[in-house]
């Protein structure tokens, strides 16, 4: 039996994953056990839980990967600073003595870290950043060969790779190097409007369809990014003039001057008011990354003319780009790893060793072997009824778990609000049915009772659809299933309403609070909706819930979102959930087999609602 622990950290969202014998066996974030989001620090709670998880001794694990090379990241530094200098110098002290007490020293770092933890690992491996994105798209992926496109801020040097998998092996043929890449201009835009870098990029993309694609103003930003900002190649590749751009060397990603001077306004402050030209430049430059998006793919496709396609890198979490390559049909079939970003590093780095080091024999008959990214710990009761105690909560335990879903699946239909925890939390950035919070789709208030009153978030964040897997075409125009909500898709024609004269030019708010469809609480502005298809042989409660949802309303679908508030990681535990729930105006709270009723909560102290976190 051979044992792979792999690991990212020291820079944002660390995890890790548990290989056993070439087989996913538990991955997690370390923000769920440690309620700090984005969490970089070394994954102790994450490897301590996998450790359990797996029933492993420490002294049983072959080999621990870390994600990327540190040294070869450290000359990159090195080699920057050089060559922008005297600039960053103000930079340049600040990130070196952290690189000269932890992060150059990180074979000793780790090891000390694993140690107290049991773990003397026999083997520790350093992969490449961008090897370890694409080991998590191809080797998790169904296809035994495919075109493999990783595409993120920065590894080492690489911002994103075409390669190409076949069998076991992963060919890295062509990479975009650093200073130039497609995660961090688009990270740059995100900081320009006013979101936070690494966490605010699903605003930007949630905020793009406010703008107007038809006005000259949209039109004048797209001219403006391609001719002073950023050059695409005709096979997707792109020069950025660093005339705009601080990250190389500062501590600021943009030239806030120079910005203003071409765009015609000021940086945005985070929180003030969203105004139609932060819309119209966040729609241009999420246009712009969609073409330089659909150029990689078809280079992609040329290279290796292959008809799969894999993706993986924190850009592949676009998934309204994604929707584009997909309505493209440069490949036949499209895998995306449902944690593209660093955090599914550690699961790639995993795989990498196993498949390329230690000559695992590769399962690729296994029809999801991401296993529904239900990857994370899971409770029973003991847990829950732990938690009652506890607080002095009031639930009631259901024996018969289809009578609780069809109770709850009423509840939903009847406009309430949902907490619905069940079984394994998922890993990565989205929550598939087992950390969620439930809505009704048909409900016109239900985004902005969600958004304001529950999410405590912006009120133009749109709401994913959870639909049954057979019915999804019923409701949007796919084909195929989408299980990790990685495609924006259009919705149906027929299920639309026709918007008032002048739609385009409204506001934000109102364009919000048009009636848009037959499910107005998942239809973007735009019509498009990012899908989530059920199915029963993945998650077979959470289909339940909505087939039962189906058989009350006619609807097989409903709003799913993440269990959590703004600031704050997705719940992990019973206890995690019955907090967030206490803070919130969500109505019920299912777990597992119980059901609290909010109105029969006793209240609970400052203290207790909010933890120790």
């Amino acid at each position: 039996m051979s044992v792979i622990i792999g690991i990212s950290a020291y820079y944002h969202d660390s995890a890790a994953t548990l290989v056993v014998d070439g087989k996913i066996i538990a991955a997690a974030q370390e923000e769920r056990f440690t309620r700090k989001k984005n969490d970089a620090a070394f994954p102790r709670n994450a490897i301590a839980y996998l450790l359990k998880e797996g029933a492993i001794p420490g002294s049983d694990v072959d080999a621990v990967v870390f994600y990327e090379k540190p040294l070869i990241k450290f000359e990159r530094l090195l080699e920057t600073y050089h060559a922008f200098a005297p600039a960053g110098l103000t930079s340049f002290l600040s990130a070196m003595p952290v690189w000269l007490k932890e992060k150059f020293m990180l074979k000793k770092v780790l090891r000390k870290e694993l140690k107290a933890l049991g773990i003397s690992a026999k083997t520790l491996y350093f992969p490449e950043h961008h090897l370890s994105h694409a080991a998590s798209a191809y080797y998790p992926s169904p296809f035994n060969e495919a075109a493999v496109l990783t595409i993120d801020g920065v590894g080492e040097w690489a911002t994103a790779t075409i390669g190409y998998g076949k069998g076991k092996s992963i060919k890295i043929i062509k990479e975009l190097r650093f200073p130039h890449s497609v995660g961090l201009l688009y990270s740059a835009f995100t900081y320009y409007l006013g979101f936070r870098v690494n966490s605010g990029e699903y605003k930007l993309m949630g905020l793009a369809p406010y703008g107007n694609a038809e006005s000259e103003e949209t039109l004048d930003y797209i001219r403006k990014i391609k001719s002073h900002i950023v050059s695409i190649k005709d096979d997707g590749s792109v020069i950025l003039n660093m005339k705009y751009f601080g990250y190389a060397t500062g501590l600021r990603m943009t030239k806030d001057k120079r910005w203003a001077e071409l765009f015609g306004f000021p940086r945005r402050e985070p929180e003030s008011e969203i105004l139609q030209h932060h819309m119209n430049l966040a729609l241009a430059i999420q246009l712009v990354t969609e073409e330089i998006m659909l150029k990689m793919a078809a280079h992609a496709a040329e290279l290796t003319g292959s008809r799969n396609l894999v993706l993986a890198g924190g850009v592949a979490l676009n998934s309204v780009a994604n929707g584009k390559i997909l309505a493209s049909s440069l490949f036949e079939n499209i895998w995306i790893q449902p944690a593209a970003g660093d955090a599914g590093g550690s699961l790639g780095a995993a795989l990498a060793a196993a498949y390329l080091a230690m000559n695992e024999e590769r399962p690729i008959d296994l029809p999801d072997s991401m296993q529904g990214a239900y990857l994370g710990p899971g409770f029973g009761d003991k847990e829950v009824e732990t938690v009652i105690r506890k607080y002095k909560a009031k639930a009631k335990y259901f024996a018969d778990f289809n009578e609780l879903s069809e109770i709850t699946a009423r509840r939903i239909a009847s406009g309430e609000i949902v907490g619905w925890v069940q079984d394994r939390m998922e890993f990565g950035p989205r929550a598939l049915g087992n950390r969620s919070i439930l809505g009704d789709a048909r409900n016109s208030e239900m985004q902005k009772k969600m958004n304001l009153k529950i999410k405590f978030r912006e009120g133009f964040r749109p709401f994913a659809p959870a639909v049954l897997e057979e019915d999804s075409p019923g409701f949007f125009d796919i084909s195929i299933p989408s299980p990790y909500m990685l495609y924006v898709i259009p919705v149906k024609k027929e299920r639309c309403k026709t918007m008032p004269g002048g739609f385009g030019s409204m506001n934000l708010y109102d364009k919000l609070y048009c009636l848009r469809s037959d499910i107005p609480a998942v239809t973007h502005v735009d019509f498009s909706a990012r899908i989530q298809s059920v199915n029963r042989n993945t998650n077979e409660k959470f289909w339940k819930l909505i087939n039962d949802f189906k058989k009350i309303t006619g609807y097989g679908i409903i709003i799913n979102t993440s269990f959590n508030v703004r600031g704050e990681p997705i719940v992990c535990t019973p206890d995690d959930a019955y907090r967030c729930f206490m803070r919130t105006e969500i109505d019920c709270l299912v777990l597992g087999n119980y059901l609290f009723e909010k109105k029969e909560q006793p209240e609970l102290g400052v203290a207790e609602v909010f933890g120790n976190d």
